[in-house]
């Protein structure tokens, strides 16, 4: 299948569009993360290279939201540019069909959607993995920065440590540890050694003591008890530890093909429900076709919203997005609980958007009116606008001609000055 000149044309905007919403989406989504690694660098004293590993590392969950967002962007955007500046009108001048034109898109859809693909299958578990593994240096490298000979040591959640020595690294004597972590029997600990052991799994910290004794205080005062012990071991949350295990973004939805699989065959013989990790499943194949279903329904919404102009197909953007990702919750929530069959229910939305591309694609093929689509867009472009315009008279506005004026008097009167002398 041969490219034409009009096809490359096509190509080459969708790309560019593409790749600059990719960018600035995946931007906009690492703001949420800076503040994690702004606490990391000064904390725990994290190196620019373990920086710039850790947002390679959750690059791929980005990814994963923000590929299909700039396919139906790229896509709405390019066909919308064409028709309001008339390009659509000349390439039907030249007795293209609406189906030829889709030869392009249908290209940069099936690329997207392979890159969809591999992000879901290969990327996302890779990246999880990596976070997490990085994420156990830095916790394990950085657990006693802090904990220094005769000094109260409040790094560690619940707990205020005090160590008199410090034998060797992660390895102090002379132990004292108030422990509040049942607020209703606070616990004091006394122990000659204790020894810090970092843990990959829990992404906490377990404390070794050896050769102490446990004073523990019941609700009534009267009831009050001393243990003593050869070892003893107490797990430790650091104060970011519940943000670093949200951070490293484990569940369902990182997992590998196989470890779906063996999972979902492990709880069936457990008698556990498997509808979560079937509904993950298909998640991995469903979204990134979603890629194909966005890049065939832009073009057609993209020519129908140009006559809002470049807001309108903005506008028109936000509001699939929207309703899509609307649908793929309930639908996956539905999937989970087991009111719907859970591999089959994530595909509802791409079902139903299936189904309008095969309507709309007739109809643009036909050259029929889209009155109801019309409607909406249109709506949809005036809502827009109204709720700009309020935006913007909420802004504050300065003053431009007095802001001028000032300016040109301040100078007029230095001029005078210089005259003078």
């Amino acid at each position: 299948m041969s490219i034409n000149i009009i096809d490359r044309y096509i190509l080459r905007e969708l790309i560019k569009i593409f790749l600059i919403t990719v960018g600035s989406l995946t931007t906009v989504l690492y703001l949420d993360k800076f503040l994690f690694i702004a606490e990391n660098i000064v904390n725990r004293g994290v190196s620019i290279l373990e920086v710039f590993l850790i947002m390679i590392y959750i690059s791929p969950s980005y990814l994963a939201l923000t590929v299909p967002i700039s396919v139906l962007v790229a896509s709405v955007a390019t066909f919308n540019q064409f028709s309001a500046s008339n390009e659509w009108v000349a390439m039907k001048s030249c007795h293209l069909s609406f189906m030829q034109t889709m030869r392009p898109v249908l290209i940069f859809s099936i690329f997207t959607y392979i890159v969809a693909v591999i992000i879901m299958v290969y990327a996302l578990p890779w990246g999880n993995f990596a976070y997490k593994q990085k994420t156990y240096e830095i916790i394990k490298n950085r657990a006693d920065i802090n904990i220094k000979p005769n000094i109260l040591n409040y790094d560690f959640k619940n707990l205020v440590f005090l160590a008199k020595k410090n034998e060797k690294k992660f390895q102090f004597g002379d132990i004292f540890i108030s422990d509040t972590t049942q607020s209703k029997s606070p616990k004091i600990i006394t122990a000659n050694q204790a020894i810090i052991l970092p843990n990959i799994e829990s992404l906490r910290v377990r404390l070794k003591l050896t050769g102490g004794t446990i004073h523990e205080l019941e609700e009534k005062i009267s009831q009050y008890q001393t243990i003593n012990f050869d070892t003893y071991e107490l797990t430790l949350s650091l104060p970011d530890t519940a943000q670093l295990e949200k951070e490293a973004l484990i569940g369902h939805r990182e997992l590998s093909i196989n470890l779906l699989l063996k999972q979902i065959k492990d709880f069936e013989k457990k008698g556990l429900p498997t509808f979560a990790a079937k509904v993950e499943l298909s998640k991995k194949f469903a979204i990134p076709f979603t890629c194909l279903l966005f890049g065939l329904l832009g073009a057609t919404l993209g020519i129908h919203s140009s006559r809002g102009g470049k807001s309108g197909g903005f506008a028109t953007s936000i509001m699939v997005i929207l309703l899509y990702y609307m649908g793929l919750i309930f639908a996956q929530n539905m999937g989970k609980s087991g009111q719907v069959e859970p591999y089959s229910s994530i595909w509802v939305p791409n079902i139903i958007i299936f189904c309008v591309i095969v309507h709309t694609s007739y109809k643009m093929q036909k050259d029929l009116p889209f009155n109801f689509i019309n409607r909406i867009v249109d709506n949809v472009s005036i809502t827009h606008k109204l709720l700009s315009a309020f935006y913007l008279k909420l802004l504050p506005h300065t003053d431009d001609n007095r802001m001028k004026l000032l300016k040109y008097q301040a100078s007029r009167q230095a001029n005078e000055k210089n005259t003078k002398k």
